[in-house]
């Protein structure tokens, strides 16, 4: 069930009371992936091509040494049907460093390659994660736990299979961010300090480091990406039966809706393109599957652009089948609106993954992923391209209503919307508290023109009498359009603040609770996850979280960071 890593939270107050609480013995533990798909014949970690196969059975060898619970999300603890107290046992931490098998598991590293930065890289795999099994929950859903920095796999190449806390505690973070911003996200069960130390690099410079090592328990209904099928295309004939195999699967288990479906279930989508035929998506379940992909992925980055949000690393291997944010790295939220931003050192001589990109990448990214598809006679090329020209279409849509939304309007006004974006670049605004406080504009036509920007000054920060005037016109025609809604000020008000957070995790707020942690104290850690658990409320007395960042979080490490953690 796909839709459940996007959807609610584990259900009402009431519902959640009359759910069974389980102890970690008593999960219902299911295996489909490596009970339904090929397996690798070894079991051995070291670094290998591994042929024919999905997947790797290999247990955690993270060093460990007293390992201790940094934090915890009781949203997703939820999701497992998994007590609260669970928590509070002393050997948990053992159970989540991979130290100690939990009984039901069989644990294994999934295979993958994948395009990075536009070159086809071949074989990359979970070089550094080890999925644990599958849990089932008194709902019938379907949630794998995963243990990222757990050790040497197969696909590990020339790595140590191991994390440090800085970057565990921001995939943590932001894991249970993003599901509080209501975008589709893998999700965050814990995240264990191992004891031990881990020698990083983190600017590629020489000056390599010691830095605490950590876990964190990823938990999503698939992990399955867009390499998963890549890799197979790339192997020759026999290998793919291996693309249908897994495109059975992964539509029996997450589109099981597209398994038999009829025209008479409302799927007869039918479009013609250019001079070619009409294509019938109730004809073949593959091609209404790979619309499906691409118009999740699709609605997912329209969302990440509405909130401000660079994924940073939008390789093919970090693209999920589920239309999930996955693979949280060198991230970063938009502070002051620059289009051309990139969290990512390694991203910087090209910019391939910058935050105005990211559309455009996604597009890319799908056309990767059909090419398997064809190669493999699941899909026509008049389908592929079809596939591709419904991203468009959905990407547009779900962008347009969006940015609809955070101006409070009726409508998509492209010129309006346009101008603002062209002032918030200009004057460099921060993108998340301006649209927060454009709520405070009132539909009133009477107003001054000396006091049009009183409600939003406190964006507007050092701007000279050009630019005031640019802003001052802007409001004019904003105001005019509220005007002609009719919605008033209250109703729209709340509306804005429903899609417009105040509070979003911002790469400083990251390591002031890496700071922290890196010398014991995991509070902030505690307390930035549940101020992101409820990003549009007003949470007063937590104030600061929605402040601009300090100089300091401006230097290299905190603003931007690299693919390595």
């Amino acid at each position: 069930m796909a839709s459940t890593a996007a959807g609610d939270e584990a259900g009402t107050s009431g519902e959640a009371a009359v759910r069974p609480r389980r102890a970690l013995e008593e999960l219902e533990w299911d295996q489909t992936f490596v009970r339904e798909l090929p397996a690798d014949p070894r079991s051995d970690n070291i670094p290998r091509q591994v042929l024919h196969a999905c997947y790797t059975k290999v247990s955690p060898t993270a060093p460990i040494d007293s390992p201790k619970l940094v934090a915890w999300s009781p949203a997703v603890a939820d999701l497992l049907d998994l007590d609260h107290k669970e928590f509070e046992r002393p050997e948990f931490p053992e159970f989540f460093s991979g130290a100690t098998p939990l009984a039901g598991s069989v644990p294994y590293a999934q295979c993958y390659g994948g395009h990075q930065f536009g070159s086809w890289a071949g074989q990359l795999g979970d070089g550094r994660a080890i999925t644990l099994g599958e849990v089932l929950n008194s709902r019938g859903e379907r949630w794998e736990l995963q243990l990222k920095g757990a050790g040497k796999t197969p696909y590990s190449r020339f790595a140590d299979g191991l994390a440090v806390l800085r970057s565990s505690i921001r995939e943590f973070l932001c894991s249970e961010a993003m599901h509080g911003l209501g975008i589709p996200t893998t999700r965050a069960l814990c995240l264990v300090e191992t004891g031990k130390s881990v020698v990083r690099d983190m600017f590629y410079d020489g000056n390599s480091k010691e830095e605490p090592g950590a876990i964190v328990c990823r938990v999503a209904p698939s992990f399955l990406r867009f390499g998963s099928f890549q890799i197979h295309a790339t192997r020759g004939k026999e290998d793919l039966k291996i693309v249908r195999q897994l495109a059975d699967y992964t539509i029996h288990h997450h589109y099981p809706h597209l398994e038999n479906i009829k025209k008479s279930e409302g799927l007869s989508f039918e479009a013609a393109i250019g001079d070619s035929p009409a294509i019938d998506l109730t004809s073949n379940k593959y091609a209404a599957w790979a619309v499906e992909v691409a118009e999740r992925t699709a609605y997912l980055i329209a969302r990440w652009q509405g909130v401000g949000f660079t994924h940073g690393v939008l390789n093919t291997d970090n693209m999920s089948v589920l239309g999930l944010t996955i693979d949280y790295g060198p991230f970063g939220f938009l502070d002051a609106f620059d289009p051309g931003f990139t969290p990512n050192t390694t991203d910087l001589p090209g910019k391939r993954y910058c935050f105005a990109n990211q559309p455009d990448v996604g597009l890319w990214n799908i056309a990767q992923f059909t090419g398997p598809l064809s190669s493999a006679g699941l899909i026509s090329k008049d389908e592929a391209n079809y596939v591709m020209e419904r991203y468009g279409t959905k990407f547009m849509d779900e962008y347009q209503s969006i940015m609809t939304k955070k101006l409070g309007l009726p409508k998509y006004n492209k010129q309006l919307i346009g101008k603002l974006l062209n002032n918030l670049a200009v004057d460099k605004v921060d993108y998340t508290n301006f649209f927060r406080i454009l709520s405070n504009v009132k539909a009133d036509p009477g107003i001054p023109e000396s006091e049009l920007l009183v409600p939003i000054k406190a964006a507007l920060l050092d701007i000279g009498q050009e630019r005031k005037e640019a802003w001052i016109s802007w409001v004019q025609t904003y105001i005019e359009e509220l005007v002609a809604s009719g919605v008033s000020d209250e109703e729209r008000k709340a509306t804005m603040n429903s899609v417009n957070p105040k509070y979003i995790l911002r790469n400083y707020l990251c390591q002031t609770a890496i700071d922290a942690a890196d010398l014991g104290d995991y509070e902030e850690v505690r307390r930035l996850l549940k101020v992101m658990e409820r990003p549009y409320d007003e949470q007063p007395g937590m104030e600061k979280y929605a402040r601009l960042p300090p100089a300091w979080a401006y230097r290299p490490g905190v603003c931007m960071l690299s693919c390595s953690s």
